[in-house]
This record gives C-alpha cells, sequence and structure tokens, in this order.
C-alpha cells in the first residue's frame, strides 16, 4: 500500500444497525470501510487485510471488544494500529483504564456525535499515512545511500586506476630519466634525457589537469554555469560524435549559489552520461534559462527513449544517475521530471530561486520545436546553440536557432 492509496478501517460491532450507523457516519472521509459482525470475522480480516484504524464495540458476545484487541495487538503487524473503543455499557473510569492499557487510542461512549467521531477517525487515519509516507522516504534514502555508496567505491576505483595506469607511468618514465640522467657522463645524452623528461613532465600535468577538471571544472567558480555548461558541452561533442546544441537565456546568464550552480552542472553531466550510455542518440540539446523566479534546465536527446517505469521514476527501477539528479534537484527545492519525447528523452529541471536572485524571462519553447528545426548554424561553435524563441518572439512560435556569442 502506498501513502496515497485508501486505507482501511475496520468497523467491529454485533448490530447490524451501529455498523450502518458508522458507514454513514464516516463515509465522508473516502476512504474503504469494512464491517464485521463478530470479533472472529474480525480477526479473519486482520489477517488478509492491512488496516489503519479498528472501530471497536466493547460489548460483544463470544469474544468481548477486550479480549480482541488484546489479541489484535499480539500480532506484530498491528502493534501500532490504532483501535478505537465503543461503549454504550462500560463507561467508568476502571473501563476506560483498561481500554488504554489494552492499548487503545481513544474510548467514546454512545450515543455517539458524528462530528466528533469523524474528525477523531481522521486525525488517525492521517496519522497512519504520514507514517506511511515517511516510512516510504525512509526507505528511498536507505535505497539513494546505498546507491551512493556503490557510485563513491566506482568513482574512486576510476579516479586510482587514471593515476596509476597514467601519472604514475609518467612518473616512473621520468624518475628512470632522472637515474640515467645522474649516471650519463655525456652532456648530449643529459640534454637529451631532460627533453625526454620534461616532455614527460607535460603529459603528466595535463593529466592531472584533466582529471581535476572531470572532478570539478575550475571555469564553475571562475566563470560561473553556463561558461561551464559551454566548456563541458564541447568536449563531449569531441569525446563523443554526439552534436550537442546549448540554448543559454538570457545570453549574460547570472551567477547562482555555488551550491546550486554545482548540482545544476552535476545534473547536465550525468544526464549527457546518460545519453551517451544508453540513448544511441545522434543529436543532443541542453537549454539553461534563468526566468522570472526559477531556473529551468531542459536536457533532450533524440535517442530510443526510456521505458515507462524509468520514466515514471520509480525507485526499483531508476539507478544511481536518475535517483542522483532527483536527489540533487530536491535538495533546493526544485522539481526533477523525466519523459520520453518523439523522439528521444526529456528531462527537466525546475529550481526556484530566493527573491534578490530573479529576474523575468520568458523560457525558450523548447518541446514545441520538432527535432529537425534544431540544427546547429554554421556560424556556431561547437556546443554552443540557441533552442527557443528570442526575445522578439517571447509568444512561443518555433523559429530558426541563432548563435549564442
Amino acid at each position: 500500500m502506498s501513502a496515497t492509496d485508501k486505507f482501511n478501517i475496520l468497523m467491529v460491532d454485533d448490530q447490524p444497525g451501529k455498523l450502518l450507523t458508522y458507514k454513514e457516519i464516516l463515509g465522508e472521509l473516502g476512504e474503504n470501510l469494512i464491517a464485521a459482525s463478530s470479533a472472529k470475522e474480525a480477526l479473519s480480516i486482520l489477517l488478509k487485510t492491512d488496516v489503519a484504524v479498528v472501530l471497536l464495540d466493547v460489548n460483544m458476545p463470544e469474544i468481548d471488544g477486550f479480549e480482541l484487541a488484546q489479541m489484535i495487538r499480539q500480532h506484530p503487524r498491528f502493534k501500532k494500529t490504532a483501535i478505537i473503543f465503543v461503549s454504550a455499557v462500560n463507561l467508568t473510569d476502571l473501563d476506560r483504564l483498561k481500554g488504554y492499557s489494552l492499548g487503545a487510542v481513544d474510548y467514546i461512549s454512545v450515543p455517539v456525535v458524528p462530528q466528533l467521531l469523524r474528525a477523531k477517525v481522521r486525525v488517525f487515519v492521517e496519522m497512519q499515512r504520514q507514517a506511511m509516507h515517511t516510512e516510504h522516504l525512509n526507505e528511498q534514502l536507505r535505497q539513494m545511500s546505498s546507491r551512493l555508496m556503490l557510485l563513491q567505491d566506482a568513482e574512486r576505483r576510476r579516479v586510482a586506476r587514471e593515476l596509476h595506469d597514467g601519472l604514475g607511468q609518467d612518473l616512473a618514465a621520468l624518475q628512470m630519466a632522472f637515474d640515467r640522467i645522474a649516471d650519463e657522463s655525456s652532456v648530449q645524452v643529459k640534454d637529451q634525457l631532460a627533453a625526454e623528461g620534461r616532455s614527460v613532465v607535460i603529459h603528466a600535468i595535463q593529466q592531472v589537469r584533466t582529471i581535476s577538471y572531470l572532478l570539478h571544472p575550475p571555469v564553475l567558480d571562475e566563470l560561473g554555469l553556463a561558461s561551464a555548461l559551454r566548456w563541458y558541452l564541447d568536449g563531449v561533442t569531441k569525446r563523443s560524435g554526439i552534436n550537442t546544441v546549448l540554448d543559454v537565456q538570457p545570453r549574460n546568464f547570472p551567477r547562482l549559489s555555488q551550491d546550486l550552480e554545482t548540482a545544476l552542472f552535476r545534473v547536465v553531466q550525468e544526464a549527457l552520461t546518460n545519453v551517451f550510455r544508453h540513448s544511441a542518440a545522434s543529436q543532443c540539446w541542453v537549454v539553461l534559462s534563468h526566468e522570472g523566479g526559477r531556473v529551468v534546465v531542459m536536457i533532450r536527446d533524440n535517442g530510443k527513449g526510456l521505458s515507462q517505469e524509468t520514466a515514471e521514476l520509480r525507485p526499483d527501477k531508476i539507478g544511481v544517475g536518475l535517483g542522483g539528479m532527483k536527489q540533487r534537484t530536491s535538495e533546493f527545492g526544485g522539481q526533477f521530471r523525466v519523459s520520453n519525447v518523439s523522439p528521444g528523452t526529456l528531462v527537466e529541471v525546475v529550481v526556484p530561486l530566493p527573491p534578490r536572485d530573479r529576474e523575468r524571462r520568458i523560457p525558450p519553447q523548447f518541446l514545441e520545436m520538432p527535432p529537425q528545426t534544431l540544427k546547429k548554424d554554421n556560424h556556431q561553435t561547437s556546443g554552443e546553440a540557441s533552442l527557443g524563441a528570442s526575445d522578439q518572439n517571447a509568444t512561443g512560435a518555433a523559429m530558426e536557432p541563432t548563435p549564442v556569442t
């Protein structure tokens, strides 16, 4: 049962008239009402059904309400189920004390006040709903933590391999060159070895810079998100062969907080990694838009799309990548959506901005443009192009892309 489903309310009373009355009173709650005319019937229902609230008559033949409550509490599945006693006879303080000692959350006397009974049951149903929702979120958090640990381990192994196979080999070669320089008597050979060592050092510096840029590009801190994305998309185009197009609106995109810029950069980075690994796409378009009170990021490709379960972001159907993107977005109070378009996949991230960072801006009409119109202009540099409507065409009509300078 999910937190959005209807919850079951079990009503137990040996008088059919009272059961009909309870149904009439509680019908407005919109939950599933289940009636049982005896304790045995109630036990049979409880063994097969999850119940949020049990409305229980105290006076019943064979097994009374107190005995039934004791049996219910003995089952691990119903230790937290709300039990509300209803009685017209057992109304002394000792009766109430006995009911509460058996785990009841309330003890109501007959005649029942409809509004009061409905309000009490609603409260306990909502408490169960919130508890289930919290457990669902905790389970998602546990899964996410486990996946992030696996991702961290994989990243550590990748960096260790890069350091060992790349930088480590260069440093070993440099050590051998220094050893030979120390042993050589020929000045000409020393100069040759020094030149080779210098070449190895230059290559090692390039490798360190590449690893550093991939872990956290300095351009993100120095020039901001828009410049970092231009740099990154240019590299993706060169390395993968996928034609990438970037649309930044406005062109003088403002700086955001450091944490938000890093999070959005990682979202785009992960999305493009998924495009390269899974989509079989030949083109990818990225929109970065600073609107009235929010930042919008959209990544679309012309690949094969996702399964319906993955597009719905079901926790058991998404991997570390999509889960991490969703988590990064939610940390800033944003919305993360994935959908299949024709052709390909669309990833959307919408993050609200503090009032001081807001600037009214019309978003590009990204979804309305057919893929064939999203072509890179001959005058555009790799990784830079416009996807949507210009400032002069704020009504939403699709236009030919214009260069971004």
